[in-house]
């Protein structure tokens, strides 16, 4: 079972991804920041994928990707934002993100990209 690393400081927000996900067949596991994201894959936590939020306390969504690539070279992450600021999106890109998804989004259009980046049939 592929497992997917959700996060976001939004606890809505992680529980609509998280139930999406599940019912699709994926593993959960999800951070409140990219903090605590960090402590988990630096535990040795290495997911299938990675969704993450940009805008979040402690740790944001950029430095998070910056970290986590050092981390997982060839893992992909997705960024899931409100923030539809180009520059903010070459960023990422330029860090390592593999995708971006504006918020809100349907669970038909993220099992799509989801599906889409892991290599799924749709």
């Amino acid at each position: 079972m592929k497992t997917i690393f959700v996060v976001d400081d939004s606890a809505t927000m992680l529980m609509s991804l998280k139930s999406s996900l599940q019912i699709n067949g994926y593993q959960v596991e999800t951070a409140a920041d990219g903090k605590q994201a960090m402590g988990k894959l630096q535990g040795g936590f290495k997911p299938d994928l990675i969704i993450t939020d940009i805008n979040m306390p402690n740790m944001d969504g950029i430095e998070f990707i910056r970290q986590a690539r050092q981390k997982l070279r060839f893992t992909p992450i997705l960024t899931l934002t409100t923030e539809g600021q180009q520059a903010k999106r070459d960023e990422a890109r330029k860090l390592g993100a593999t995708g971006w998804m504006l918020k809100p989004v349907n669970g038909g259009e993220l099992m799509k990209i989801v599906g889409k980046v892991m290599g799924v049939p749709a």
